[in-house]
């Protein structure tokens, strides 16, 4: 009796489980939703509430961790005193009894999707019924729910594949059976998100112009922007014409991916991309260069080139951000992303901590001072890259004079310079403003910035400088930091995903070196054809369309890196496979000499196989619901 006591008390709390997010106005609730929206002041704050359902994308530390593209892919690094929730994932961790990042319930550092699309559709529902707005606010209000239902669709879809779609809440008193949804083709799933754009987008504002209150709420460039990365996305190999998938189906037999690929795909991306670069050009996003005017003192063009690049992820509200994410705001990842003595003077302070490592398999991506990759660069001695040499004047600006590094860091491009803090390396601002008299980072065992506390350990020697202002001030007991908005989105990633989808569509052209050469440019750059022609042992690699798209994906890559785009990248372009099955490596930095420290260290070997391209579905909604097929192989 007991035993069958027990199995009924399970069976019910398993229902109850897998019917929470579909049981969204419970009797009780009725009044709440009818007082919601009554009157303007409290619509709004419902339409607030659909806003909060935004995945934090800077958060990382424990619980709070959200953004599995940072601590679940190859560009950051931790250690045992210091572990996000999503560094199980990189690590070889995830599983189906309680996922990681699970944004299908709201559990392991993920939040509940599903209930901020069942916010969303009750906005949708009730909006109409509130009296005390004009219609032209009323358009708006709802087609930023539109568009955040799409965006919570859309990030379900790029992490689980085929998901069930949820235009509608279920009533309370639906039967179990209708409970009980399947899970629909990932086309499907593509398809409706578009379509929620494309609703939205007509009563979309072109910008903010009350941007006291009004800063991170949804235009209708962000809205085309978004749509842009979904169609890339959907026409990328992942999701088009996928062979690993063909028997993919449901209890019903319905195929979940469609084995076909369909270059039309490309298409309605490359002229989503061009659409949204135009909404963002007439908006006036323009790509960020650094103005003297912000500081006053005479920076030097190697300076300004790194603030060009520093700058344009980490100055708040710039022209080039296309959607800033005040529900993610960056905070404590610049404290992680600051050596800890960077000023010497305050080498105990616990004001920065550093945690988070750079592996050296991602500096090496970054080019050479010639803008082709190093292993490719016919005047780079790669077989040399680790041995030692010394700063010298003509490089005072990216490595001390005379100090003792590897060959490794010199003569790289200037955004390895600008995006990376390492032993030797220049670091400007942080309260030091003139050129020649800079912070740099000495962090060989003893030195200010070495490790010296569990809390604050940096793996790998190598620090993610992008994530830090310029204008922050490390003081004594605290560390003065100007926050910022996430950049969800910019216009250097729109111009990338623009030159992808055109070589996609019709092979190298003008059109595709222009819009990649603007991006090298502002990075102190030659163009693709020239630095390729004069620099690589590959000189006509941009002439084709695989050797142009291989320097399409180094290029996003490099621009973007640290962004939260290289994770979800190489799962779309299906090189996840082979990028994450690298060891990731360090230098040796419990060493005291040069000699020592400039040894590469191997500290984890990643395993990555097919079945981890897709999330997997936590195993108590396959038991409550066997409509839900379980992602392959898990």
């Amino acid at each position: 009796m007991q035993r069958k006591l027990f199995i009924i008390v399970m069976l019910i709390t398993l229902s109850l489980t897998a019917c929470k997010k579909y049981l969204d106005v419970v009797p009780d609730n009725i009044a709440t939703i009818d007082h919601a929206f009554n009157m303007r002041q409290q619509a709004e704050k419902f339409l607030f509430t659909c806003y909060s359902y935004l995945p934090r994308h800077s958060v990382l530390s424990g619980s709070a961790n959200e953004n599995p593209a940072l601590g679940a892919g190859d560009e950051l690094w931790f250690h045992n005193f210091y572990q996000p929730y999503s560094w199980n994932i990189a690590r070889g961790f995830q599983n189906v009894v309680n996922p990681y990042n699970n944004f299908w319930q709201g559990t392991q550092g993920g939040k509940d999707l599903y209930q901020g699309i069942s916010d969303c559709n009750i906005f949708l529902e009730n909006i109409g019924r509130t009296p005390d707005i004009d219609q032209s606010e009323r358009l708006r209000w709802i087609a930023e729910v539109k568009f955040l239902k799409a965006y919570y669709h859309y990030y379900l879809t790029r992490m689980y594949g085929p998901i069930p779609i949820k235009r509608v809440n279920l009533p309370i008193n639906a039967d179990p059976e209708t409970v009980r949804v399947f899970r629909d083709p990932v086309d499907s799933c593509f398809n409706y998100v578009v379509q929620l754009l494309d609703e939205a987008i007509a009563d979309l504002p072109d910008l903010i112009t009350n941007e006291a209150d009004e800063l991170g709420r949804v235009t209708k460039p962000i809205a085309l922007a978004i749509k842009a990365e979904v169609l890339v996305t959907a026409a990328s190999p992942l999701f088009n014409g996928n062979p690993d998938y063909a028997n993919f189906k449901d209890s019903r037999g319905v195929q979940l991916f469609n084995p076909v690929y369909d270059p039309e795909k490309w298409v309605k991306a490359k002229e989503a991309c061009k659409e949204a670069i135009d909404a963002c050009h007439a908006a006036g996003h323009k790509l960020y260069y650094y103005s003297q005017s912000v500081r006053q003192y005479n920076v030097p063009e190697v300076i300004r080139t790194q603030m060009n690049i520093r700058n344009a992820f980490n100055e708040k509200w710039n022209a080039e951000i296309v959607w800033g994410n005040t529900n993610s705001m960056v905070d404590n990842l610049q404290i992680q992303s600051t050596p800890r003595g960077l000023d010497p003077a305050l080498r105990a302070s616990r004001s920065t901590l550093g945690n988070c490592a750079v592996p050296l398999k991602i500096a090496a991506l970054y080019y050479s001072k010639n803008g082709v990759p190093i292993e490719e660069d016919n005047s780079w001695n790669y077989g040399a890259r680790f041995n030692l040499t010394q700063g010298t004047p003509e490089n005072k600006y990216y490595i001390v004079n005379e100090y003792t590094t590897v060959r490794f860091n010199v003569d790289r491009e200037p955004r390895y310079y600008a995006n990376l803090g390492f032993d030797g390396g220049v670091w400007y601002g942080q309260g030091k403003f003139d050129a020649d008299d800079t912070w740099y980072v000495s962090s060989k065992k003893g030195e200010p910035a070495a490790n010296i506390a569990n809390d604050s350990y940096n793996s790998t020697g190598i620090w993610p400088k992008k994530y830090v202002n310029y204008v922050n001030v490390i003081q004594s007991n605290t560390y003065s930091r100007e926050n910022y908005p996430w950049p969800i989105i910019r216009l250097a990633n729109l111009y990338l995903l623009y030159a992808e989808a055109l070589n996609e569509v019709n092979g190298p052209s003008n059109e595709v070196y222009y819009y990649l050469d603007l991006i090298r440019q502002r990075a102190g750059l030659p163009g693709v054809v020239d630095a390729w022609t004069a620099y690589s042992t590959n000189p006509t690699k941009p002439s084709t369309k695989e050797g142009l798209r291989e320097i399409i994906h180094r290029e996003r890559a490099i621009e973007l890196m640290f962004e939260g785009q290289r994770f979800w990248d190489l799962r779309r372009w299906k090189k996840a496979i082979d990028e994450l099955n690298q060891p990731i490596t360090g230098w040796d930095i419990d060493q005291v000499t040069p000699a020592g420290y400039y040894r590469e260290k191997v500290l984890y070997q990643q395993t990555f196989g097919l079945k981890d391209y897709l999330w997997p579905i936590r195993e108590v909604e396959i038991f409550a619901n066997n409509n839900t097929v379980q992602n392959p192989g898990w």
